[in-house]
């Protein structure tokens, strides 16, 4: 089984659309190198081609300039989200990306600002071992999602048994409708998390039936393990951890003010450096554990031996 889940974040990149390419000018610019040189001396509006939209300009800067009242709102607001702490503590958690937007997207109106990446998608095991990231451009769309896993995941031998995400219904579907469940059916099940799950199982009978991170009619028993309590009194356990993402998320929310200021390449650098470490504390962690285990077997394997002598 893998994890899959994204944290609304991401560093700014090049306004035209479906430009991903770094800032030139990171502090005040709005183009990649390129599109500095093809859109210099041209207005910033949209599909126009003289310069007669500097009243609109003086709008922009009058709205999101440093120096006017907004623009002070904004560095106060900025500075309640870096969690100071001589700051009041804010509980606030924005999952906007666990909704799929219906809305078209619309085509931007002017250049004034770059554009920025939607969100981080990860691929963690249940253990919290991250396997891989990506950043997704507008939007955690089904076809990003899809084209992550297909990059990550390229041939059937190599595809998990079970793909744990919040949107697995909406995955199955859309597969189901554009022909790659026929490509994944074979090796793969889309399940949802069991945070997700209690919300969508009442509603959604797809979800209900095919999704359901924890069967117990025996369709899929390696999702559900049976354990005793102190008293000996059975009970049905997830047998995966499948909130490993949130919980990585949840880490690496603490961060997000930082990164969202960086450049594309310096994000990109510390993003997989921060993972890499998390990855080696989970290992770390591991580790520990199973000695713990292995001395505690070993001290009941001598308790034995001394009563039997």
């Amino acid at each position: 089984m893998v994890v899959v889940d994204g944290i609304v974040m991401g560093p700014a990149h090049c306004a035209i659309e479906n430009c991903t390419q770094d800032l030139v000018n990171a502090r005040q610019g709005v183009f990649c190198a390129m599109h500095e040189v093809l859109h210099k001396n041209l207005c910033r509006v949209n599909g126009c081609n003289k310069n007669l939209h500097q009243q609109k300009w003086q709008s922009h800067l009058t709205r999101f300039g440093r120096q006017s009242l907004l623009g002070v709102q904004r560095i106060l607001r900025r500075t309640q989200e870096e969690r100071l702490p001589w700051l009041p503590q804010i509980n606030r958690q924005v999952q906007a990306h666990d909704i799929m937007s219906s809305r078209e997207e619309k085509k931007k109106k002017d250049y004034f600002s770059p554009s920025r990446f939607y969100c981080v998608e990860t691929i963690c095991a249940p253990c919290g071992v991250v396997l891989a990231w990506a950043k997704f451009d507008k939007s955690e769309s089904v076809d990003q999602i899809f084209e992550f896993l297909e990059k990550v995941f390229p041939t059937e031998d190599v595809r998990p048994s079970y793909v744990c995400i919040d949107k697995a219904c909406v995955l199955l579907k859309s597969a189901a409708t554009n022909g790659k469940w026929m490509e994944w059916r074979h090796t793969t099940q889309f399940v949802v998390d069991s945070y997700h799950y209690i919300n969508h199982r009442v509603t959604d009978y797809i979800c209900h039936k095919w999704c359901n991170p924890a069967p117990l009619n025996g369709s899929a028993p390696n999702l559900v393990v049976v354990e005793h309590d102190v008293n000996g009194v059975p009970h049905y356990k997830h047998a995966f951890n499948t909130q490993a993402c949130e919980q990585l998320n949840a880490w690496i929310g603490g961060f997000q003010t930082m990164l969202n200021r960086m450049t594309l390449s310096n994000f990109n650098w510390t993003m997989h450096t921060l993972l890499f470490l998390h990855t080696q504390r989970v290992i770390k962690k591991q580790h520990m554990r199973e000695q713990v285990l292995e001395e505690d077997n070993n001290e009941e394997i001598g308790i034995d031996i001394e009563r039997d002598d």
